[in-house]
Formats: C-alpha cells, sequence, structure tokens
C-alpha cells in the first residue's frame, strides 16, 4: 500500500559508524542476510567490517559508499518486512541516491554495490589526498557564500556544493581556493566556518574524471523506469527515462546536491511524513531545518523503527 504523505530519505558519506545495525541485525536475520549479499560482490566481508573494523577502515570512500548503501537496503527491506507503508515518493542526499535507486526498483542492488565501489574508487583516484577539500559554513546567505566562492577562486576551483538546508551549505575544491574561501566567509559573518575530515573535494567539476571512468559500468548496467518517483539531486525533479537517469547520476558526482530543492520538491507532491532509510539522522536534522511544518522519523534502531511504524 503507497501512502501518498510519505516520503522516504537515503543518506550519504558521514552517516557511517563502526556498530551502525547491531541492534536491528540481533532481532532480524534478513540484515545480515543483505550484508552477505554485498560481501559476495565486494570480495570481503562486509558486516564484520562495519561492527569489528576501524573507523578509518570504513571511511575510505569506496568502502564506505557500498557500505552505506547495503545499510539503507536492509532498512528498506525490513521496513517492508514489518509490512511498513510504501512511500508516495523518495530522495537521496548524493551516495544516497543509489539507495532510492535500488528501492525504486530502478536496479539490482548487487548492481548498485559495484557501481558505487567503483565510484568511491574513482572519486578518490580524481584528486589526490590533500589537494582538495570541503568546508562547511554556517548562517551565511546562499548567494553570499557563492559570492566568496568567487572571490576565492583565483585560478583554482572552488564552489558550494551541497546547499543542505538554509544557513547551511558546503563548499569544496582546492584545498587552498577552500581555505581563502573560509577565510572570506568569516569576514562576512558565517557563524561557524570549518573544513570538514573528507578525504576528496565532491561534487564539483574536480570530479569530472570519476564521472568519465564511471560512465562506461553505468551505461552497462540495465536500468528501469522507477516504481516509486525519485527526486534528483542535480535538479530536484522527478525523471522516469532509464537513460536519463543514468546521465543524472553521472552528472551529480560532479554538480551540486541540491538537497533544499529535493525536500521542497517532495513537499510540493504532498509529502509531510519522512523517514530517514539508514544509519545516522543528518537527514532528520535538515529536514526540520528546511521545514518545521514537516515530521521526520529515523530507522537505524528497534525503538526508532518501531515509533516510525506506528506514527506513519
Amino acid at each position: 500500500m503507497t501512502q501518498s504523505n510519505l516520503a522516504f530519505v537515503f543518506p550519504g558519506q558521514g552517516s557511517q559508524k563502526i556498530g551502525m545495525l547491531a541492534e536491528l541485525a540481533a532481532a532480524n536475520p534478513s540484515v545480515e542476510a543483505t550484508f552477505e549479499e554485498a560481501s559476495d560482490v565486494l570480495g570481503y566481508d562486509a558486516w564484520q567490517m562495519i561492527q569489528q573494523g576501524q573507523q578509518e577502515d570504513i571511511n575510505l570512500t569506496e568502502r564506505t559508499q557500498p557500505l552505506l548503501l547495503t545499510s539503507s537496503i536492509a532498512i528498506w527491506r525490513l521496513w517492508n518486512e514489518r509490512g511498513g507503508p510504501l512511500p508516495a515518493q523518495m530522495a537521496g542526499h548524493s551516495l544516497g541516491e543509489w539507495s532510492a535507486l535500488v528501492c525504486a526498483n530502478v536496479l539490482d542492488f548487487a548492481d548498485a554495490v559495484n557501481i558505487v565501489r567503483a565510484r568511491g574508487a574513482y572519486m578518490q583516484e580524481a584528486v589526490p589526498v590533500g589537494i582538495g577539500a570541503m568546508a562547511a559554513i554556517l548562517g551565511l546567505a546562499d548567494d553570499i557564500i557563492m559570492d566568496a566562492c568567487a572571490a576565492a577562486r583565483q585560478g583554482e576551483i572552488v564552489d558550494a556544493v551541497n546547499f543542505n538546508a538554509p544557513g547551511q551549505v558546503v563548499i569544496a575544491g582546492s584545498a587552498t581556493a577552500v581555505d581563502r574561501a573560509i577565510e572570506i566567509c568569516k569576514e562576512a559573518g558565517a557563524k561557524r566556518a570549518m573544513a570538514l575530515p573528507v578525504s576528496a573535494p565532491f561534487h564539483t567539476l574536480l570530479m569530472q574524471p570519476a564521472a568519465e571512468k564511471l560512465t562506461e559500468l553505468v551505461n552497462s548496467t540495465a536500468f528501469s523506469s522507477p516504481v516509486i518517483p525519485v527526486v534528483h539531486n542535480v535538479h530536484g525533479q522527478l525523471e522516469s527515462n532509464p537513460e536519463t537517469i543514468k546521465a543524472l547520476m553521472l552528472e551529480q558526482i560532479y554538480r551540486p546536491v541540491m538537497w533544499v530543492d529535493c525536500i521542497q520538491g517532495l513537499k510540493a507532491r504532498g509529502a509531510a511524513l519522512f523517514v530517514e532509510c539508514g544509519p545516522g539522522r543528518v537527514l532528520n536534522g535538515l529536514t526540520k531545518r528546511i521545514d518545521r511544518e514537516l515530521t521526520s522519523f529515523s530507522t537505524d534502531d528497534e525503538a526508532s523503527l518501531d515509533n516510525a511504524l506506528t506514527s506513519v
């Protein structure tokens, strides 16, 4: 049964942590079974890595991406096992958009695991560690941040890349240009302007080589039209054509994440209840910042999942 006012959102990088989903797995065998499927593709024990590995291991981008995708799919399957209503529409933040596409039956889970592992590896290869950087800017209007980036470039690349919520924007680019932009944003009155602990400048033109390398794998993978509409990061709109979706997912690697537009687009099409399907609660916080009228639920432990199931 589809519920017209329900939207699912899927988290991206930054939500991973050692021990995630342990409580859900203890009571639900399907969680570990989903990780076994991913392990067959990855060639290592994905469940053991997120339970007994080191944080620095799962923070490596080519591991983070398939591990987060698998976590979201495990929770999605659990939601369906428990008889939860289907959302009328979905969106995912950056990597999370791949999770949304799997849940919308656009592509098979195993194919998505293979793609996002490659996506992570190519994104890391595109810019050597230390050459690129990202920073969070809090408390400034979008146009002021974009002007700061323009002033900081000096022949290098720095852009606003994640429009996460009003007054909460992430910038990325060459490390030296990001440093200059941080100082300009501070002078402009930013509440906070701080470098983020990431290893590459995601969603900038510096990531175009990663998109080019991923093109062959994406184009050779079978995509279908979504059975549940998915709002895309690049433009905050729906798309049903499989070939266009492939192009958007490649473009998404080097284009900004228009997350405010995504949430507002979901609301405009009737969404009032939002379920964050994956580990952590990052998107819950952003949803509330974007629009206080919207209600958000988490799903990454038994109490949260039960609350979401009974509340929607």
